[in-house]
């Protein structure tokens, strides 16, 4: 293996939201940084399905939405990177689903206050961050295998090629860092054992997206939410773009994981059939349908997530926010946020603090 990268700063491992907002940071501090990624695209969990003829956004893939009124580090970025969020569309009747055999139930179903969604998707918060960083900073398909730290600093080696910095970013899902990583020196125990412990938002999840020539539920009087205990869509919702284009549902399957692997061929029947049942036949004739299984995915979602009950992290202990390696590494997925562990805000929040704690700490 050839030292790719013998004079940078800073090594951030990983490029979805935390990655990139921590790179961006940096740079500006004056940090000479290389971000790695081990996929083929940057932004990790949050994705979207895009038109490849117009290029416009279909819906998304990952996370949705965000709280402007309660997350003021969301405001900041949208604001910093000129972009803009509009209510979630919630306008009338909820369907509540209960099975083949049951008449589906409409009634008002209250929203949550606040409920908003970025125009672009929050792929236009990666697509921003991306666009700002200088050529041959971000290298993609480059998975991390092994970190070694010394006193001379810190080598990271990534699909056979080696890259040495001072200190480095891990912007991993906690579990993939902790099970796909070869750490030398080993982790000590009480960090191992916390980030095997702190579950992944959405790893487990799959998420459902179909669109439609138009948003025909609106018309009807119905807001496009469903609420299922049957499926397989457990909830679903109206995707659809600001001014109701492209018109698309989208919604997350109750199914679990290996009943999803076992039914892959029947999934996206199942589906319309459901959406016929709760919005009637325009439902039939949607013009894309795409399932995103994120427990299939290795970079996100790891065996210690499959095998317990899907939930949402909480504010992690301290140690997952503490430098190591005398102040050389530094963790900053979502999940080690203190403020919306595993959400949007706490993605921008672990990128931020991340940054804030190398710059502090220089070795």
């Amino acid at each position: 293996m050839s030292d790719d990268n013998p004079g940078a700063d800073v090594i951030v491992i990983g490029a979805g939201l935390s990655g990139l907002v921590a790179a961006t940071l940096l740079l500006e501090r004056g940090r000479s940084v290389v971000l790695l990624e081990a996929a083929d695209r940057p932004g990790g969990r949050i994705q979207s399905l895009v038109d490849p003829e117009t290029g416009d956004v279909l819906g998304d893939l990952g996370p949705t939405w965000v709280w402007p009124s309660y997350q003021p580090v969301v405001g900041q970025w949208l604001e910093r990177l000129g972009l803009h969020t509009f209510p979630q569309y919630e306008t009338g009747n909820t369907a509540l689903d209960y099975g083949p055999s049951t008449p589906v139930q409409f009634q008002p179903v209250p929203g949550q206050h606040g409920i908003a969604r970025i125009a672009g998707g929050p792929t236009a918060l990666v697509d921003a961050l991306v666009a700002q960083l200088p050529d041959g900073i971000l290298r993609t398909g480059h998975a991390v295998t092994a970190v070694r730290a010394d006193e001379a600093g810190v080598r990271v080696e990534a699909s056979g090629a080696v890259f040495s910095a001072a200190q480095v970013v891990v912007a991993t899902p906690l579990r993939v860092a902790e099970t796909s990583i070869n750490w030398s020196p080993a982790l000590p125990d009480a960090l191992a054992h916390a980030l095997r412990a702190t579950p992944t938002w959405m790893s487990v999840h799959a998420k459902a997206l179909v669109v439609y020539p138009d948003a025909f539920w609106r018309e009807a009087g119905l807001s496009g939410r469903i609420a299922s205990p049957a499926g397989p869509l457990a909830e679903a919702h109206d995707i659809s773009g600001e001014d109701a284009t492209p018109a698309a549902i989208f919604g997350f399957v109750g199914w679990p994981h290996d009943m999803r692997a076992a039914n892959r061929d029947g999934l996206n029947g199942e589906i319309i059939d459901q959406l016929v049942r709760c919005f009637g036949e325009p439902a039939a004739r949607p013009t894309q349908i795409h399932v995103e299984d994120w427990a299939a995915n290795r970079f996100i979602c790891t065996p210690y997530d499959l095998a317990e009950p899907m939930t949402h992290p909480d504010v992690g202990p301290e140690i997952l926010r503490q430098s190591g390696a005398d102040g050389r590494i530094v963790f900053a997925a979502a999940e080690t946020s203190d403020v919306s562990p595993g959400l949007i805000e706490g993605a921008l929040a672990a990128g931020m603090r991340a940054a804030r704690q190398l710059s502090d700490s220089r070795v």
